[in-house]
């Protein structure tokens, strides 16, 4: 029996200096895909036991939006932390590092002090 298989491919337009200019992503799994602006892609080698990093950006990419982009990626990393490690413990930590970099970045509003008494 062959075993299901599926593909998520990147087109990259570059420029002259070879810097990305328009991205498209295609799933073959759900026929998802479109246009995007940015692309984090971290690999683990098994075998060097090292990750191996794809990080793209296009031109258009903006800093709010490239903060948005790191904001939510770090939040979704610390959920599968956890799930994948079930260490609860650091996982909040990576939240409260995700918190504090929306606060810091202007993503979320930052608790109010409560006046010294």
């Amino acid at each position: 029996m062959d075993n299901k298989k599926s593909k998520i491919e990147f087109d990259i337009e570059l420029d002259e200096n070879n810097v990305p200019e328009k991205m498209k992503w295609n799933s073959t799994d759900n026929n998802e895909g479109g246009d995007c602006h940015a692309s984090l892609i971290s690999i683990w080698d098994a075998k060097t036991k090292n990750t191996l990093k794809i990080d793209l950006w296009t031109k258009d990419m903006k800093v709010d939006d490239m903060n948005i982009l790191f904001h939510q990626t770090m939040l979704s990393m610390s959920d599968t932390y956890e799930r994948a490690t079930g260490n609860d413990k650091l996982a909040f930590q990576m939240k409260e590092f995700a918190r504090f970099f929306g606060e810091e970045s202007g993503l979320v509003d930052k608790p109010e002090e409560k006046p010294k008494q």
